[in-house]
C-alpha cells in the first residue's frame, strides 16, 4: 500500500462490514474485507431501512441501487386477536422515511459500493481472532497487521471473543420465519401490516413490485410455529383471515432464533466491534441492521483525519453506544410483550399497546435510533471536521 495510507482489516462481509469498509475507503484508507463464505451473499428476505440507514446509503453512494425495487412504507398497522386496529403508524414519525428492501438487493448495492471505493474483498477467508495491537489472525495461520481491525463477524464473533470483550450472548427464546411470496393485486401497497394472536405474530410487507415479505414470529417452544416446512394449517388456525398468505409460503422458508449480545466494551486498542458482534438484537424494531450500518459509517467519520486511532475509537463508542443499547432494550421489550404475554390477559395487552402508541414519550423511545441515530451520523461528521 502507498506510504502513509492507513490500513484496515474487516472480519465479515455482511451489511455492517461492507458499510464500514466502504466509508473508510472513501476517506483514503486501504481496506480488506474477509468473508468466510465462498461468495458475498445474503438470505432471500426483506429488511426494513429506516431514516438512519437511508442516510448512510446516501452517504456512501449506494442509495439508488439499494432502493431501486424497494417499497416506501407510509403506515405500519398492528391488529390484535379480535382484528382490532390497536396501532396505526406504529413507530413512525412524520419526518422518518421507511423502506422495505430485498436483503439481496441491499447486499449487492453495498458490495458494489465497496468495490467502487477500492475495497479488497477476499472470500473463503476464515478469521480466528485478533489482538489489540491491530493484528488479525486467520485460521490458515496468516497474520494481517493493520492500523485498525474491525469485527463484523456476527453473534459468535471470533474477534470479540479472542480479545475478551464478550460479556453475554442471550438466547431470547423466540424467533421468526422469514418468507418471500408472490405479490398479488390485493396485497398491501405502501403499508406494513402486523397481526398478533397469543405468542404468534405475522407481518405482511410489500418489498418489491413482484414480492411480499412475510415474517412469522413465535416462542421457541412453539414447535408447530417453527416447523419446517411451514405448517400452513397451524398458522391458519391462529390467523384464519391470512390463509391466502400462508398458502403462498414456499417450503424453502427458514426459522431463525433471536439473540442479544452484550459486550464489556466495543473497543480494545486498535480493534472495534460493529453490528451483531457488538450488539446483536431481535429485529422487532427493524433496527438491528440499520444501527450496524449507522455505527460503521459513524466510525469512519470519527476516524477521518485523526492520527490516534485508539482514542478515536473510544470517542466513537461513547457517541454511538447509548442509542444502540436503548434500542436493544426496547426491541427486547417488544418481543416479550408480543410473544410471551399471558394469553388470558390479551385484552390488557391490546389496551396497553393502544395507549403506548398515543404516548409522545414512548414514541420518542422506540424511534430513538431512526431519529437520534441519524443525527449522530451528522454529529460525528461535524465534530470530525472542526
Amino acid at each position: 500500500m502507498p506510504t502513509g495510507v492507513r490500513h484496515a482489516e474487516v472480519a465479515g462481509g455482511g451489511l455492517a462490514g461492507l458499510t464500514v469498509a466502504t466509508a473508510l475507503a472513501q476517506r483514503g484508507w486501504s481496506v480488506r474485507v474477509h468473508e468466510r463464505g465462498r461468495e458475498l451473499r445474503e438470505i432471500g428476505a426483506g429488511i426494513f431501512m429506516w431514516e438512519n440507514a437511508l442516510r448512510v446509503l446516501e452517504g456512501i453512494g449506494a442509495f439508488d441501487e439499494a432502493i431501486g425495487r424497494a417499497e416506501r412504507i407510509g403506515s405500519w398497522k398492528l391488529y390484535d386477536e379480535r382484528q382490532r386496529l390497536i396501532q396505526d403508524d406504529w413507530m413512525k414519525g412524520d419526518e422518518t422515511r421507511l423502506y422495505t428492501v430485498l436483503r439481496t438487493d441491499l447486499h449487492r448495492a453495498l458490495g458494489n459500493a465497496a468495490r467502487r471505493a477500492g475495497v479488497e474483498i477476499v472470500t473463503s477467508s476464515l478469521v480466528a481472532g485478533a489482538s489489540p495491537d491491530g493484528e488479525l489472525f486467520m485460521e490458515s495461520g496468516d497474520v494481517h497487521k493493520a492500523d485498525l481491525v474491525i469485527g463484523t463477524d456476527g453473534v459468535g464473533s471470533p474477534v470479540r471473543n479472542s480479545i475478551g470483550l464478550d460479556l453475554a450472548v442471550r438466547d431470547l427464546q423466540d424467533g421468526c420465519g422469514r418468507h418471500l411470496i408472490p405479490r398479488l393485486p390485493h396485497d398491501p401497497v405502501n403499508n406494513a401490516l402486523e397481526y398478533w394472536n397469543g405468542g404468534r405474530r405475522v407481518g405482511i410487507v410489500p418489498v418489491t413490485p413482484e414480492q411480499v415479505y412475510v415474517y412469522t414470529c413465535c416462542p421457541a417452544k412453539d414447535l408447530d410455529g417453527r416447523e419446517r416446512p411451514f405448517n400452513t394449517e397451524s398458522w391458519s388456525r391462529s390467523f384464519p383471515t391470512l390463509r391466502d398468505v400462508f398458502d403462498r409460503i414456499p417450503d424453502v422458508s427458514r426459522w431463525a432464533s433471536f439473540s442479544d449480545v452484550s459486550c464489556h466494551r466495543w473497543v480494545k486498542g486498535r480493534v472495534a466491534l460493529v453490528g451483531d458482534a457488538a450488539s446483536a438484537m431481535s429485529p422487532n424494531l427493524g433496527q438491528a441492521a440499520c444501527l450496524a450500518m449507522t455505527n460503521g459509517y459513524a466510525m469512519a467519520m470519527m476516524l477521518d483525519g485523526r492520527a490516534d486511532v485508539p482514542s478515536g475509537l473510544l470517542g466513537w463508542e461513547a457517541r454511538q453506544r447509548p442509542v444502540t443499547d436503548a434500542t436493544q432494550r426496547y426491541s427486547r421489550l417488544y418481543g416479550r410483550v408480543g410473544t410471551r404475554w399471558p394469553r388470558p390477559l390479551a385484552d390488557v395487552r391490546s389496551a396497553l399497546v393502544w395507549a403506548a402508541g398515543r404516548s409522545q414519550r414512548w414514541q420518542e423511545c422506540v424511534n430513538v435510533a431512526a431519529h437520534q441515530g441519524a443525527d449522530l451520523v451528522g454529529q460525528a461528521h461535524r465534530s470530525d471536521t472542526t
